[in-house]
């Protein structure tokens, strides 16, 4: 008898393989072959586990690399468009003017993220640094807190392929029941650390009366209680790497604080799955020394 732990083990091959493969073409049926099962019924097995079809994953992953790339690289459009899997430029438009309310080229220029983009340019002038300041909370957590987690490593931006593993449990072991929220924390310092050695975790935080078996790929850890630092952050997750910069650059120097040793963290407040990349909403936990 099959338990649902295999279908885990089928459903992370697949994962992994559309997140190797996002800048190629990508046959969805031939996905079933990677997953030992038949086109009809894997189809219907993902959309089961994951709460969407398999078409609709790929193009929120492709859409959500090509947002990145629009802010964090100097790529054309057109270039972003052919890597994204589009081979047309006006059905790239399109989708992404459809998925984040702009089309890419104002996207990259007026999206969420240009207002810290322009804070940190307004930091030069004195006299604009007031203006340059977003609210931030300061929040004590008194108790660790105990989460699970999947691990990954290499670059940030694409922690969503440890996400997709540890959603996929979640739904297989019906744990939304106990699920209070997600979090991903981040041990490493992009700015010293290369890339592909970037550590997180993809993590959930459960009510302790749960009962869960937790498998061998879920690890157990928790959330360091201190003083923390909180940005809430409105838009889609690729634009959080310009609000970690206005945090360290403008309002750390501004705040009399110092930083502490625990790695920053991120409460994810609603589902990508569920409303457009511009609603998404993003506590960014900055830890301080006490």
């Amino acid at each position: 008898m099959v338990d649902r732990y295999h279908y885990q083990a089928r459903f992370q091959r697949v994962v992994d393989y559309i997140y190797e493969h996002l800048d190629e073409p990508l046959d969805l049926n031939s996905l079933a072959d990677i997953a030992h099962m038949s086109p009809t019924h894997w189809h219907r097995v993902y959309q089961a586990i994951c709460g969407e079809t398999l078409a609709a994953t790929v193009k929120r992953l492709r859409l959500h690399q090509a947002a990145a790339r629009l802010i964090n690289t100097e790529l054309s459009v057109e270039q972003i468009a052919r890597s994204s899997g589009y081979s047309a430029l006006p059905s790239f438009n399109r989708a992404f003017s459809q998925a984040y309310g702009l089309p890419p080229a104002r996207f990259r220029a007026e999206g969420s993220h240009s207002k810290f983009v322009l804070a940190i340019a307004a930091k030069e002038n004195e006299a604009m640094v007031e203006e340059a300041m977003m609210d931030v909370r300061i929040e004590q957590i008194e108790q660790p807190i105990p989460i699970v987690g999947v691990r990954h490593q290499g670059p940030y931006i694409e922690i969503g392929k440890a996400f997709e593993k540890l959603n996929a449990w979640l739904m297989q072991v019906d744990a939304w029941r106990y699920l209070k929220t997600v979090i991903g924390i981040y041990h490493d310092d992009p700015t010293c650390v290369a890339p592909q050695d970037l550590r997180s975790h993809a993590c959930a935080v459960l009510k302790p009366d749960h009962g869960l078996a937790i498998p061998d790929e879920v690890e157990q850890l928790e959330v360091a209680a201190g003083r923390y630092a909180v940005l809430r952050f409105k838009g889609p997750y690729a634009g959080l790497q310009q609000a970690y910069h206005w945090l360290f650059s403008v309002w750390l120097p501004q705040s009399g604080e110092e930083l502490g040793d625990q790695p920053c963290f991120e409460d994810y407040l609603n589902n990508p799955r569920e409303v457009a990349p511009e609603a998404l909403l993003t506590d960014i936990y900055l830890p301080l020394r006490e």
